[in-house]
């Protein structure tokens, strides 16, 4: 979690603009952030340290520990981005939604994020791989009322009749698996299509397939609009 002195507060002018001291932390906090994610997906959290993520960050690190503490408020920042980023493609998967529509755009979404975000993906990744070992009270508790959340309105279509009977749980787990691959193995995936790395055809391609393999299975007419 980041903090904030107390002169960086509250900083719109009275025209609606954002002030230059805001835009200044922003820009130092993304490229904080991209310096944090290439080191954490190379090094994991032991290897990694404050000293080289804010050399690649090109800042120096009194600087980087005056946005964040310590490494681990650093490393949970990394993690709690890529996850909220993720968690907000789904947002169409509302009760009033046309659940072909929904699902396809959340598929969609994740997608770009794994064409635009592949390493802080990687470094979810890993972290998992390990056991979660520092973010397994977020995912059984915040992630975990999510997928509730998102569940209980797939159990109301599957009520209505308007989509197949399925588990949900499961059906995020696969959209997840299939979706987050493009990034975690994006290297092993580029080899095999015969590319030094994917190119955005590549994932225009998942995309669709995904939607189409997801949606067919789940009793759903692709959407002509998406």
């Amino acid at each position: 979690m980041t903090e904030s002195s107390g002169d960086e507060t509250n900083l719109e002018t009275e025209d609606g603009t954002v002030g230059i001291r805001a835009r200044s932390r922003a820009r130092i906090e993304a490229s904080i952030r991209k310096a944090a994610e290439e080191v954490f997906a190379e090094m994991g959290f032991e290897g990694a340290s404050t000293s080289l993520i804010a050399k690649r960050a090109g800042l120096p690190k009194a600087n980087l520990h005056y946005y964040f503490k310590t490494k681990n408020d650093l490393y949970q920042f990394v993690l709690r981005d890529i996850i909220e980023l993720w968690l907000n493609t789904a947002q169409e998967i509302q009760p009033d939604a046309d659940p072909a529509t929904a699902l396809a755009h959340y598929i969609g979404q994740k997608i770009d994020l794994a064409r635009d975000r592949p390493i802080a993906s990687r470094v979810f990744a890993n972290e998992v791989l390990h056991g979660a070992p520092r973010f397994d009270r977020f995912m059984r508790q915040d992630l975990k009322d999510w997928v509730e959340r998102k569940s209980a309105i797939i159990e109301a279509w599957i009520s209505a009749g308007r989509i197949d009977r399925i588990d949900p749980k499961h059906l995020f787990f696969m959209i997840w698996s299939t979706t987050q691959t493009y990034a975690d193995f994006a290297t092993q995936i580029a080899a095999v299509l015969g590319r030094r790395e994917l190119i955005d055809a590549d994932y225009r391609l998942a995309a669709r397939q995904i939607t189409t393999i997801i949606l067919k299975g789940c009793g759903l007419t692709e959407p002509q609009n998406i």
